[in-house]
C-alpha cells in the first residue's frame, strides 16, 4: 500500500460504491487520512435463474473467460472453481476478485477499461464466455463477436439504484469530493442530487466520464490508472499540487 502523503488528511471524501463493495475503498481513504463517506448509490441483485445458468456451463467449453467487473468475477468463482485457459479480466479490481475465487487473470489491459480489453484482446474463432451485468453496456460483446470470437453472454445479476436517507444525502453534498467507480453510479448521483457535487469529482475512468458527460455532471479529475487505487492517487496528486 502507497504510503500517506497527507493530502486526504481530514478530507471528506463520499463512497458511492455498494454497501457491500463500499469497504475496500473507504479502507484505501482512512489509510490516506480522509474521513470516507459512504452513500450507497446503487446495489447488486443476484438473478437466482441466471445464476444458476452459469453454473450449468462447462469452463473447458471455453476457450476464454472474460469478466467486466468484480461483480461479475465474484459471482463467476461462486459458480466455478476452474476456469478456460484464457481469463481477461477488466481490471486489477477484477482481476483481484477472480484471484480471490482461485482464477488467475492471463490479460489485463493497461488501459483498465472494456475499450483498454478489447483492444488488447487477440482474434480467434473460438467460443468466448463473457460474463457481466444485465444492465451492461453491448461494447465488450460486439466488439469479441467483431473479431471472430463466438460469445455467450451471461448476465447473473444487475445493478439498481439505492436511494440515501436526507442525513446522507446532506453529507454528500457537504463533503469535500466524491468517487465514482462506475457509470451507473454517476447515473444513480444525478437521479438523487441533479447536477450538484461536492467541489471534486473523481472518475474511475473514461467511460464513467463519458457517463457523466451525457448527463451534464461535471467530472473534475479522471484516473489514469482505471482502479480502486487509482482514483485516490488522481485526488492525492491534484490535493497536493495545490499545497
Amino acid at each position: 500500500m502507497a504510503p500517506s502523503s497527507g493530502a486526504l488528511q481530514g478530507r471528506r471524501v463520499v463512497v458511492t460504491r455498494s454497501s457491500s463493495q463500499a469497504g475496500s475503498l473507504a479502507g484505501l481513504l482512512e489509510a490516506e487520512g480522509a474521513v470516507p463517506v459512504v452513500v450507497p448509490l446503487v446495489e447488486q441483485v443476484v438473478d437466482p435463474e441466471a445464476a444458476a445458468a452459469l453454473r450449468a456451463l462447462d469452463p473447458a467449453a471455453f476457450d476464454w473467460l472474460v469478466v467486466t467487473s468484480p461483480n461479475g468475477a465474484e459471482q463467476y468463482v461462486a459458480a466455478h472453481t476452474t476456469a478456460p485457459a484464457g481469463v481477461a479480466a477488466v481490471g486489477a479490481t477484477t482481476a483481484s476478485a477472480l484471484l480471490s475465487g482461485g482464477v488467475t487473470a492471463t490479460l489485463v489491459p493497461a488501459q483498465q477499461s472494456a475499450a483498454g480489453l478489447l483492444a488488447e484482446f487477440p482474434s480467434g474463432s473460438g467460443a468466448v464466455l463473457l460474463v457481466q451485468a444485465l444492465d451492461a453496456e453491448p461494447t465488450m460483446a460486439d466488439g469479441l463477436r467483431a473479431r471472430g470470437w463466438q460469445v455467450t453472454v451471461s448476465t447473473p445479476y444487475r445493478t439498481v439504484p439505492a436511494r440515501p436517507d436526507a442525513r446522507l444525502q446532506l453529507a454528500a453534498l457537504s463533503a469535500d469530493a466524491v468517487l465514482f467507480a462506475s457509470g451507473s453510479a454517476v447515473r444513480a448521483w444525478v437521479a438523487v442530487f441533479g447536477t450538484s457535487t461536492p467541489p471534486i469529482a473523481v472518475a474511475i475512468g473514461p467511460q464513467t466520464a463519458a457517463a457523466a458527460a451525457t448527463l451534464d455532471l461535471k467530472i473534475s479529475l479522471v484516473a489514469t490508472d482505471h482502479s480502486l487505487r487509482g482514483l485516490i492517487d488522481v485526488l492525492v496528486t491534484s490535493l497536493s499540487s495545490e499545497t
